[in-house]
């Protein structure tokens, strides 16, 4: 059977402090530590679908920001890796900066640079060399929030618009916040997803449509990052006891971004 690593990471920079941002020398430490462990690079929903190796390795990006392309996407290409990365549809087209609940407030701090989002060109450009562009609906609500008519008119919406922007099929989401149950997981194969990305403390599996992922953050320095992605730490949390909330990780899941 094969062991499926899921990886969450948002931003990439080297001098922005928030929770979800990693520097580039951090993602290029754990990915090659990673890499030359015999982990073999896979999107998301062909690792969920069919894992092509032993050891699947899966690196996904939240959110859609700017520095993916501009500074994670070399890193990757040189340690040949590839990545999934999930964009709420309704910023991707302009100049538009990323804004929702938990990051508006960088918006007024001299980082809110580096809440630029990528754009459908550098989106299509991504995908031409090998990357998965999933959903993360089209403008980052709680989804357990909101109603059932507007849960799948965000999952539908930003699936067919992906597909038509990018003229190939949009085959996976990541559900915001992290936040996902039963509900949503339905809705999200109603309208055609094959696979769905959660990230919450427990990594236990409970089908392709809520697959948890570990996330990984500013704080998770090399030691932290080795302990996080050990496959005991991942057994323990994926075990009753990180179920029920008595095994937590290493640094928090539920945060502001994602």
């Amino acid at each position: 059977m094969a062991d499926v690593l899921v990886l969450c990471y948002h931003a990439v920079s080297p001098t922005w402090s928030a929770t979800f941002s990693v520097t580039p020398d951090t993602l290029e430490r754990q990915l090659s530590l990673l890499v030359r462990r015999g982990w073999k690079g896979a999107t998301f929903s062909d690792a969920v679908l069919n894992p092509p190796a032993s050891k699947t390795l899966v690196v996904t990006f939240d959110d859609g920001f700017a520095s993916v392309s501009e500074r994670a996407e070399p890193i990757l290409s040189a340690l040949g890796l590839v990545a999934t990365v999930f964009v709420p549809t309704s910023f991707m087209s302009g100049e538009r900066s990323l804004s929702w609940e938990g990051i508006e407030a960088w918006s007024r701090s001299p980082d809110a640079h580096e809440l630029r989002c990528m754009n459908w060109d550098t989106l299509g450009q991504l995908a031409d060399r090998g990357w998965e562009i999933g959903s993360h609906t089209r403008s980052h609500p709680h989804l357990t929030r909101i109603s059932d008519d507007a849960l799948h008119e965000e999952l539908r919406e930003s699936r067919e618009e992906i597909a038509e922007r990018l003229t190939r099929a949009c085959r996976s989401i990541a559900y915001p916040y992290g936040e996902a149950d039963a509900r949503i997981a339905r809705t999200a194969e109603h309208v055609g997803y094959s696979a769905g990305a959660c990230l919450s403390h427990s990594l236990a599996q409970r089908g392709p449509h809520l697959w948890p992922r570990v996330g990984v953050f500013h704080d998770d320095f090399d030691l932290r990052f080795r302990l996080k992605v050990s496959s005991l730490t991942r057994v323990m949390r994926a075990s009753p006891m990180g179920r029920a909330g008595w095994v937590q990780p290493l640094s928090t899941e539920t945060h502001r971004s994602t």
